[in-house]
């Protein structure tokens, strides 16, 4: 899963910032709300986290403008702010949740998996389910049945954004700014070649899911009855 944190205190950034990657997130920070806004509208990112009170343009700002413009990734307020009404002109802007600083890890990736969850991307036990495999990006694990392969960090990112996607077909340059980072010298062959790996552990958990190939489109996932139709 891949994090948008958009926080001004370096501290703070850095500490839930090396917290989400240890439970396997992958972290963009951006340390103020023009920054986090660009970032933000890219539509590469799983959750943003976003604190109310930002240099250059404030979070109640940034996530006004993210839902005017279309942007539905669930945003989870971070901020000092306490009182009732700083957390209702949150939640009335757009925001799926509400979470006053100081705040504990194990609530923090309770309210992450929360809105995951309703969002509908995720299985009650975190999950991620695609026909007949599952995967879980707490332990990067792929399974189908009883058989199952660990992952590393890029192909579970890259299997989370096509099981994320399914049905649709998705560029290579989608798949580098969401695997990669928008800002990566990552290329085409980068992408074939996590594909390839993907494609041989599917094959070697003898899954009837497979990712197709759309020439000069991108590539799909595809499950059991989408064969019958290939």
């Amino acid at each position: 899963m891949k994090v948008l944190l958009v926080e001004d205190e370096r501290y703070l950034a850095e500490a839930v910032a090396q917290i989400l990657k240890k439970n396997n997130y992958d972290v963009d920070i951006a340390p103020d709300g023009e920054e986090g806004l660009v970032a933000a509208e890219s539509g590469v990112y799983d959750v943003i986290l976003l604190d109310i009170m930002l240099p250059r343009k404030d979070g109640i700002a940034v996530l006004k403008e993210l839902r005017v413009g279309g942007v539905s990734t669930p945003v989870i307020m971070l901020t000092a702010l306490g009182e009732i009404e700083d957390r209702v002109k949150g939640l009335d802007s757009g925001a799926d949740d509400y979470l006053p600083k100081p705040f504990k890890t194990e609530e923090l990736m309770a309210r992450m998996r929360a809105v995951l969850r309703r969002r509908g991307d995720l299985l009650p036990d975190g999950a991620l389910s695609f026909g007949d495999i599952e995967y879980d990006p707490n332990t990067l694990v792929l399974s189908c049945g009883n058989r199952s392969f660990d992952l590393t960090n890029k192909e579970g990112n890259l299997l989370e954004f096509l099981m994320a996607n399914k049905g649709q077909t998705l560029s290579s340059d989608s798949i580098i700014e969401k695997v990669w980072g928008w800002d990566s010298e990552a290329e085409d062959n980068h992408v074939q070649v996590y594909i390839s790996f993907l494609r041989k552990k599917l094959t070697g958990l003898r899954s009837r899911v497979r990712i197709k190939t759309i020439r000069n489109v991108g590539y799909t996932l595809i499950g059991e009855a989408d064969h019958e139709l290939c």
